[in-house]
């Protein structure tokens, strides 16, 4: 009995810290990912006035996927810490002259590592997709609102790479005046659009600006003659012209699982490969946590004690943990090219799982 409780207080012990540091490390290094991925959009909310909320929504969106992305690197990086911070301090050797083993020191580790396997699949098979695909839609709703900001009277503001557009002045209904277009879109027959009078209007696609009582001028290719068409009303879109994308085309980021394992016939066969190759990321990426968690475990906890401690075996662990995440892009780009090469997906993240936990394993009895 007093074995038992000495042994749920050490795990309380252990447990406390690595959740601890679990979330600052992760809390830290999310904020960091998430300073550096909205710097992109700060100039757009800042130069057009649009609500501190929109920028606020739109990288929220991303979090779920940066922390998905980090979590088992975390761990790892938690795990090789505080182990190796008791190692120093002497308490794991305290704990060992208890009659403890390495696997029982490793029992918080590894239901910490569990947690975050969890944690990893509930984002990554409903979280992440969904918070992107929302991402997606209000990015595109944005982009297109932000059409309508760009028209400044008595500006040449360019809506796209090829399309400039002058207003004269505008009104508070967003009624235009003196409205010179330059339209490149179509590199072969550049045209240029004059109008007296518009109307900038916002609907489900985007905003269109209506033109009333204007002319349209481009040069012939085949004459190389001046022809000009005048019309009484005419719309254009400034949806396309910023080449926004529609909202229908999905990613493979977005789908979900379902959609992934079966890749619809519509799509090129490089597509489907990349459509199964984001199915099997997402279902062994959890289980890096485990890996990781137990190359750190296998650093710090076997070998031979030293009473100062070493730094050999935890930069060999983080050696090994960052050609492992290399080693996983690689496999998935191969995988992507070639689908029968699919099954090292898989390879590449149970090998690293069964040699560190039997490397633990082998040091289960007590010292």
């Amino acid at each position: 009995m007093d074995r038992r409780l000495r042994l749920n207080r050490i795990d309380s012990y252990i447990f406390g810290q690595l959740l601890v540091a679990l979330l600052l490390v992760t809390a830290g290094l999310v904020a960091l990912i998430w300073l550096t991925q909205s710097l992109r959009f700060i100039q757009i909310i800042v130069n057009h006035g649009l609500s501190p909320w929109v920028f606020v929504k739109l990288t929220l969106l991303l979090v779920p996927s940066f922390l998905a992305t980090i979590l088992p690197i975390t761990c790892f990086i938690v795990v090789l810490f505080i182990y190796a911070r008791l190692a120093g301090d002497r308490e794991l050797t305290v704990m060992r002259a208890t009659g403890l083993s390495d696997f029982a020191l490793a029992r918080p580790a590894l239901m910490i590592a569990t947690g975050a396997m969890l944690c990893c699949y509930v984002l990554n098979l409903l979280l992440v997709p969904a918070s992107l695909s929302t991402f997606r839609d209000y990015e595109f709703e944005i982009r297109n609102q932000i059409a309508a900001f760009l028209l400044q009277p008595g500006v040449f503001t360019p809506v796209a790479d090829n399309v400039t557009v002058y207003v004269q002045a505008r009104g508070q209904d967003d009624s235009l005046q003196g409205i010179l277009i330059e339209d490149g879109r179509d590199p072969a027959s550049p045209a240029t659009i004059l109008a007296r009078s518009g109307q900038l209007l916002v609907n489900a696609q985007g905003p269109v600006v209506l033109l009333q009582n204007g002319s349209r001028e481009q040069i012939d290719p085949r004459t190389g003659r001046l022809d000009v068409l005048t019309f009484q009303r005419n719309i254009l879109s400034l949806a396309q012209a910023a080449k926004a994308g529609t909202p229908d085309m999905t990613d493979s980021a977005e789908a979900p699982l379902g959609a992934l394992l079966h890749p619809s016939d519509t799509l090129t066969d490089a597509e489907q490969s990349k459509w199964l190759v984001e199915a099997q990321r997402r279902l062994t990426s959890p289980l890096t946590a485990i890996s990781y968690t137990l190359i750190g475990l296998v650093a710090t906890l076997t070998g031979m004690f030293r009473r100062h401690g070493g730094l050999v075996r935890p930069a060999g662990a983080v050696v090994a943990v960052t050609l492992l995440v290399a080693i996983g892009l690689g496999v998935n780009n191969l995988a992507a090219r070639s689908p029968d090469l699919l099954p090292l997906i898989w390879v590449s993240v149970l090998a690293p799982l069964l040699v560190a936990g039997g490397m633990l394993l082998a040091n289960r009895g007590p010292r």
